[in-house]
């Protein structure tokens, strides 16, 4: 499996790589694309690295696994490729940020835009068969991302993590609270958006912290 982020993770997450886990997972995902369709492309996998440097990492969002349809996952949770429609869930995303911060609903639902300001886009598990979700759930991901966020948690400071559903609050609570800005609130989809998600004002609340610590706010 090609590793391909920024150089500030890799070197970091470097110890994981070596893990028996790790090897073993890579070993499953590798034999996954070459005999079925895998999600999303194998050189977008690590994409939310790539995308999102360790030092620039100012907001993480935490998503789950991969979409599972053609052409829509791009290795960042939540975001579909250019000239994809947008999944409900995403549109119920920029219906809050709409709503919040006065901001039009964009055409395009590449969150790639938000990567590069800063926000790491996470989801726990970086990989998923064709049209057949959690798939590759509890092959080793889960491991490697709750490193991560246990990596940010622990070495860095004033990160707001927005957790949007029970599963990504779950994996959420190692997150110290004392160092981080920690906000929750129902996941996005259809099923539980009403519940709270929308009118939660995560993305104004995001900014209003980042400009407290001094950091610039997320253009959403």
């Amino acid at each position: 499996m090609n590793v391909k982020m920024a150089s500030s993770w890799k070197e970091k997450l470097n110890q994981e790589f070596d893990k028996p886990y790790f090897v073993e997972l890579a070993g499953f995902v590798k034999a996954e694309y070459a005999t079925r369709t895998i999600y999303p492309l194998a050189k977008d996998i690590f994409n939310a690295f790539e995308c999102c440097s360790f030092e620039s990492t100012r907001v993480v969002i935490l998503g789950q696994d991969p979409y599972h349809g053609a052409g829509q996952a791009n290795g960042l949770c939540f975001s579909v490729n250019d000239g994809i429609k947008s999944p409900p869930s995403l549109v119920n995303i920029f219906k809050e940020v709409k709503a919040d911060l006065q901001i039009p609903i964009p055409s395009s639902g590449n969150l790639m835009r938000w990567a590069q300001q800063g926000v790491l886009l996470l989801n726990a598990t970086l990989t998923v068969r064709d049209s057949s979700p959690a798939s590759h759930q509890n092959k080793g991901w889960e491991v490697f991302t709750d490193a991560v966020i246990q990596l940010v948690s622990q070495k860095k400071e004033n990160v707001v993590f927005l957790l949007w559903g029970a599963y990504a609050q779950k994996k959420g609570e190692i997150i110290d609270r004392s160092r981080h800005y920690v906000l929750t609130a129902p996941h996005p989809s259809p099923f539980s958006a009403n519940r709270g998600f929308l009118g939660c004002k995560h993305f104004s609340l995001a900014n209003a912290y980042l400009k407290q610590k001094g950091f610039s706010p997320i253009n959403w």
